[in-house]
């Protein structure tokens, strides 16, 4: 099925468990496609892992999915503590005790079937899983970081993100990005 439009009340963004299946799906990537049809419940088990899912609730298709996990900002993301002090005072942290990480979700994986691609849906999501974290967060979470594959850097930008650090640049692969969430909270 191909969408000539889509209303997004008709949108759900479901979490994923045990009982969920989803049985197809092609974001174009056999990576992240074989990830979420026969690899997501395992990492759940595993409490690697947590996945959702953007499901049309008119037909039940699932048009997009993510997985997320814990992570950190860490000192140890710069190349020297003077990049990680320059990051801290742009952050405006409080001057209190001064931390050696900062808490943060880590975007896993993040895939939009080819048959919903142009709808924004993955920005969407994006927003989605910002509110989660800003509206509901339950254990503190300041940042939202994803290791972005080179040709979805444009994505991430276009929705907030910036790079890191310096020290990946020539990393032929991905980019580690970050969204601060105070972005959206003040």
């Amino acid at each position: 099925m191909v969408w000539s439009s889509l209303d997004n009340s008709s949108l759900m963004f479901v979490r994923l468990d045990s009982t969920d299946f989803v049985e197809s799906f092609d974001c174009g990537d056999a990576d992240l496609n074989d990830f979420i049809t026969n690899q997501a419940d395992s990492f759940a088990k595993a409490l690697l892992s947590v996945s959702y899912a953007c499901v049309d609730s008119t037909c039940g298709k699932t048009l997009a999915f993510c997985s997320l996990a814990n992570d950190k900002v860490s000192i140890s993301d710069f190349n020297d503590k003077t990049e990680y002090n320059r990051f801290r005072k742009h952050q405006g942290f409080p001057q209190g005790k001064r931390l050696k990480s900062y808490p943060a979700v880590k975007l896993c994986r993040l895939g939009v079937d080819v048959s919903a691609r142009g709808f924004h849906i993955g920005s969407w999501m994006l927003d989605y899983i910002k509110s989660m974290f800003v509206v509901s967060n339950k254990t503190g979470c300041r940042f939202l970081t994803v290791d972005a594959y080179l040709a979805a850097i444009p994505f991430y930008e276009k929705n907030g993100f910036v790079f890191l650090n310096e020290t990946d640049k020539n990393n032929p692969y991905t980019r580690l990005m970050y969204f601060d969430l105070m972005d959206i909270v003040g």
